[in-house]
């Protein structure tokens, strides 16, 4: 029998294995075969296009600005690995980031454009926060603009969404700034959190990292602890969770009701990321609440239905809801345990990193059609209920990158810095 080009990830079962030398050239295939598919979305009137299950670009659609910034970010930890090639790539996300994506009248970024113009013209902060991220990577890849989109994310971000009253994120702003939905989310923080963490450690910001601070304590030490680590993801604008909240519509993409088990996975990572980037000075709770956060996430989430895999989301006494499995859900929960890992030195998480890439390799990652299926059903079969298409390779790279940096306050300063 010809042996596969792409072997299943040699199994992780001892603590030095998820950098081992076999396990690492397994990854960066990975990481190549994911850029070649996201690659293509190049879209010729600006931006990254949606992608069906096949990689095809789907033209009918608008160009939404969390994928292109997505793909801006991807291209440029790839310019940073080395790859000459993604410069090309990275150019064309700034690009859109400058011209098409950008409100030339209101300012700041519309959340998507068609090709007679912007298609939702409100101003979001979720996006807002992937445009922050982007420009961070851009900068420290060496764009020539980068740092110019930087300073005016930064901007945008400081004077349109950071609430110093409330010492977190506002969410949607009407085109001209001058109406804010009476809406709080944790999702747009979360991803807040993210971007500054990247802000402070390609530009040393001392602001940036305060902000992630009091976000994450906000929201993980005192909100998710007080529900069981079960986080609330929808709140008043005094920040009073609303638990019922799209209860009749609970497989929301993005605003779900009920806890997200894959954002449980997400802050258990971030909080890491946190921690390393205060040091010695780092509070104890960031490691502690990354273990319970990473611990829920298991216990309601894996293998709970009967059948293999992530559950979507569950409700607040932990009972499933929507049982679609996702694939950021399990890249999610992949980095998570790498980054406990690579925190603590502990087997346990070595052995759910080894389980987490079996379970990728054998249902999520697609040999055939490319990148990774974006949704399996509850019985593990292709499904496109929640999520069509492959639009997005960010969670799955990333699940890739990180076993080859270890402790990280962001991929952009890790990789520039290796």
């Amino acid at each position: 029998m010809t042996p596969s080009p792409h072997p299943v990830p040699p199994r992780v079962s001892s603590a030095d294995q998820p950098t081992s030398a076999p396990h690492r050239e397994w990854l960066t295939r990975e990481r190549e075969r994911l850029w070649a598919f996201g690659s293509g979305s190049a879209d010729p009137g600006g931006g990254f296009a949606w992608l069906d299950a096949d990689g095809r670009p789907e033209r009918g659609r608008p160009v939404e600005t969390w994928v292109t910034c997505r793909m801006t970010h991807v291209a440029a930890l790839e310019v940073l690995a080395g790859r000459t090639d993604a410069e090309e790539v990275l150019d064309h996300g700034v690009r859109a980031l400058e011209t098409t994506l950008r409100d030339p009248e209101h300012d700041g970024w519309y959340a998507a454009v068609g090709p007679s113009g912007p298609v939702t013209t409100e101003k979001r902060a979720y996006e807002h926060a992937f445009v922050l991220l982007a420009a961070a990577g851009t900068r420290t890849a060496g764009h020539p603009r980068g740092g110019s989109l930087l300073d005016e994310a930064q901007r945008v971000f400081e004077q349109r969404f950071w609430s110093e009253a409330e010492g977190m994120v506002v969410e949607v702003w009407d085109r001209p700034w001058s109406a804010l939905e009476e809406y709080r989310g944790a999702n747009a923080n979360m991803h807040s959190v993210e971007a500054l963490l990247a802000v402070h450690d390609v530009t040393g910001s001392a602001i940036a990292l305060e902000q992630a601070t009091r976000i994450a304590q906000r929201l993980v030490h005192e909100v998710a602890r007080a529900h069981g680590w079960l986080m609330p993801e929808h709140f008043t604008p005094d920040w009073q969770p609303l638990l019922d909240y799209n209860r009749e519509e609970p497989a929301h993409p993005f605003r779900p009701y009920g806890a997200t088990v894959g954002h449980l996975l997400e802050w258990s990572r971030l909080a890491l990321h946190l921690r390393r980037a205060h040091g010695e000075s780092a509070p104890m709770w960031l490691l502690d609440d990354a273990r319970s956060l990473f611990d829920t996430a298991v216990r309601v989430g894996w293998n709970v239905d009967g059948a293999e895999g992530f559950v979507y989301t569950v409700d607040f006494a932990g009972t499933p809801v929507v049982r679609t499995r996702l694939h950021w859900v399990l890249a999610e929960g992949i980095a998570a345990a790498c980054a406990l890992w690579a925190a603590t030195g502990e087997q346990q998480y070595v052995d759910w990193y080894a389980r987490w890439w079996d379970h990728a390799e054998r249902l999520f990652i697609d040999r055939e059609r490319g990148s990774w299926r974006h949704e399996l059903d509850p019985d593990n079969r292709p499904a496109s209920t929640v999520w069509q298409g492959k639009p997005d390779i960010y969670h799955a790279y990333q699940a890739a990158l990180l076993p080859e940096l270890g402790e990280i306050t962001s991929f952009a300063g890790a990789l520039s810095r290796r």
